[in-house]
Parts: structure tokens; C-alpha cells; sequence
């Protein structure tokens, strides 16, 4: 497509990555049918991510040494463990729209932690997507009676919302940590998602169940899932500017409302449309960045 920023033969990236923003637009409904057979969505964060992590630790075991010597990719660990336990927990128990619009205020998070830790000064831009992000949560949140402060109101929406400023944190310092090895920083993002769910769940008194095949199988078949959009992101990626990987990543909002809506786990109104719609319209800006 020339003059549109995607090169030719993009066809098999952007399928790649459409393929990633399902398998996490609707791993709600996995993580909700393991919830069924009494796995909490922490266990199941916390034994998928064990398999990535014993992937990646078995295939680049300097990856280890790196990590351990490196305390700016603890950060790293600690944001992304905190951004797939939230976000798999909120999906599991919440209104699954709300929580990934909720989560998706990526662009009022990465604003501010960009300034914060990285120096950039906001420019006229970075400001207009902290406005239209922020009036969108605020539009999602605001009470259905009218009367009450814009919060969060469910254990599900305070995690989006968690998961969305910790995401953003992740995604900052991996920039910062741009010249680290990608071995480095793609572990420390499975040990995160690991260490932290599986912390959150023994301080949650959340109990692991007894070995069953159910759950088991389950969780061998989400793990495969994981993994394959975890490789198809990095093709993807590998193979198309920055920018039009954030906006195609964007399908991941409607895999998960289109999902959600037709299996009965998220209702839409007015204000939920209205309010994404600016959500939506920031992360596009910041993508077109």
C-alpha cells in the first residue's frame, strides 16, 4: 500500500498480528471456563507463563545472567507480571467491554511515565490524547444514576485500570531499555507474568486444585495459544512500522466487545460506545505517532 506506511507483501504480518490481538481478545472465555473447574485466572497466569519462561529460559540461558545483573529489567518484570495478572484477572470476573477499554487508556499512562522517566516534555499532541483518553474513562465511568465521582466501581474496572497504567510502564521501559539483548527483556516479561500472579494468588489465599485433566488440558491448550500469538506478534512486528503495529493491534478491542457481546459477558450502552470511542481515538493518535 504505498503512501499508507505499510510496505508491500504486508498481507502475512498483519494477518500474524491480527491473529495475536484474537487470541488475546478472547482468552477471557478460556480463562473464565478454567475459573469453572475451580483454577483461579492468578494459577492460570502463573502456570502459563511458567511454560514461556521455561522455553525461553532453556533456549537462552545467557538471558538469565543478563536478567539477574540488570535491575532496570526487574522494573520490567514487576510491570509486566502486574499487567497480565490484572488483565487476565479483570477479564475473567468483569464486564469484559469495560475492561478492555479501561485498559486501553495506554495513551494517558504512557504520557505521563514517558515525561516521568523518560524526559519528554508533551507537546500539543501528547496532550490532546491525555484529554481524549481521559474524558472517555471518564464517560465509562460515570455512575449510571448520574450521581457520584467517575470511579471505579468493581473489583474488574480497578484492575483494567491498574493493568493499563502498569502496561504502560512496561512499555516505557522497554524503550529506555532498548539496548538491553531481547532475549533479556522478552524473559523478564515471563517471569513477571509468572512470579506476580503466582504471588497475588498465595497472598489471595487463592488455593491451586488438585491435578485434574480438565484444568490441565486446558491450560496446555491456552499455553499453546499464548505462545503461538507470542510468535506471531514478534513476526508481525518484526516486519511492519511501529506505528501500524499499534493500530492493528487496536482489533484486539473488537475481538474481545464483538466476543463478549454475542456470548453474554459484557453489555453495550450508550455512554460504554461514546466513552470508547474517545479511548479508541487516543490510542489510534498515539499509534499514528
Amino acid at each position: 500500500m504505498p503512501g499508507a506506511g505499510i510496505p508491500r507483501g504486508a498481507a502475512l504480518p498483519v494477518l500474524a498480528l491480527v491473529a495475536n490481538a484474537f487470541t488475546w481478545g478472547v482468552s477471557w472465555w478460556p480463562l473464565r471456563q478454567l475459573q469453572a473447574l475451580g483454577l483461579h485466572p492468578l494459577w492460570s497466569t502463573t502456570l502459563v507463563f511458567a511454560l514461556a519462561t521455561l522455553l525461553i529460559g532453556l533456549r537462552r540461558p545467557a538471558a538469565w545472567r543478563e536478567l539477574a545483573r540488570t535491575p532496570s529489567l526487574w522494573v520490567v518484570l514487576l510491570a509486566a507480571g502486574a499487567t497480565n495478572a490484572c488483565f487476565n484477572w479483570a477479564v475473567a470476573i468483569g464486564d469484559v467491554v469495560r475492561v478492555v477499554l479501561l485498559f486501553y487508556l495506554m495513551p494517558l499512562w504512557a504520557v505521563v511515565l514517558a515525561y516521568l522517566l523518560l524526559g519528554e516534555r508533551p507537546g500539543a499532541g501528547a496532550l490532546l490524547r491525555v484529554a481524549l483518553a481521559l474524558g472517555g474513562a471518564m464517560i465509562v465511568l460515570w455512575p449510571e444514576q448520574g450521581a457520584g465521582w467517575p470511579l471505579p466501581r468493581t473489583l474488574a474496572e480497578g484492575l483494567a485500570l491498574l493493568g493499563g497504567a502498569t502496561f504502560a510502564l512496561n512499555n516505557v521501559m522497554l524503550r529506555r531499555e532498548a539496548g538491553r539483548g531481547a532475549a533479556a527483556r522478552a524473559l523478564a516479561m515471563f517471569v513477571g507474568g509468572m512470579l506476580v500472579s503466582a504471588l497475588l494468588a498465595l497472598a489471595g489465599s487463592h488455593a491451586l486444585p488438585p491435578p485434574a485433566w480438565g484444568w490441565m488440558l486446558g491450560i496446555g491448550a491456552l499455553s499453546l495459544a499464548f505462545l503461538g500469538g507470542n510468535l506471531a506478534l514478534q513476526y508481525g512486528a518484526a516486519h511492519l512500522p511501529a506505528n501500524v503495529t499499534a493500530v492493528v493491534m487496536l482489533t484486539e478491542v473488537l475481538f474481545a466487545s464483538v466476543s463478549s457481546l454475542l456470548l453474554g459477558a459484557g453489555q453495550l450502552t450508550p455512554a460504554l460506545v461514546g466513552g470508547g470511542a474517545l479511548i479508541i481515538l487516543a490510542a489510534l493518535l498515539a499509534a499514528r505517532r
